[in-house]
């Protein structure tokens, strides 16, 4: 008789089955892979609220994503891929909200000029009228 022959019926399904466990195990157990299109995205909305003066009208914001988005550096050091992961993306919607806040507060300043603008045209339209009665 051959050696396979004189193995247990099913023993060769344990060790299969065994050897799936094994590397399943260590499948999980491994460190996943940095996350660096979400740092990247992070660090280009960072540059682009940079860019549409965020540190004048949200300093808070900008600041917020610089500081997490340290963080998910730090974690990438420190081989802590989920949180890495987790504070690139807020980096990157604190950036993209401090340009929201920037695009806003420069409407308002451009809404605020025309309406005195306005103000100013009216004001001067009714003295022409008053003098030419």
């Amino acid at each position: 008789m051959t050696s396979i022959s004189r193995l247990r019926p099913g023993s060769s399904l344990r060790a299969a089955t065994g050897l799936a466990s094994v590397l399943l195990l260590s499948a999980c157990a491994s460190t996943p892979p940095a996350p660096t299109a979400q740092l990247q995205a992070a660090q280009q909305a960072i540059a682009s609220a940079e860019r549409a003066d965020a540190s004048r009208h949200a300093a808070g914001e900008l600041s917020a994503a610089r500081t997490k988005l340290a963080s998910a550096n730090s974690a990438v050091q420190a081989e802590e891929m989920v949180a890495a992961e987790r504070l690139a993306g807020e980096s990157r919607v604190e950036a993209e909200l401090a340009s929201a806040r920037t695009a806003f507060v420069k409407a308002r300043i451009v809404n605020d000029e025309m309406q005195s603008s306005t103000g100013m045209l009216i004001d001067e339209m009714a003295r022409k009228s008053g003098d030419a009665k």
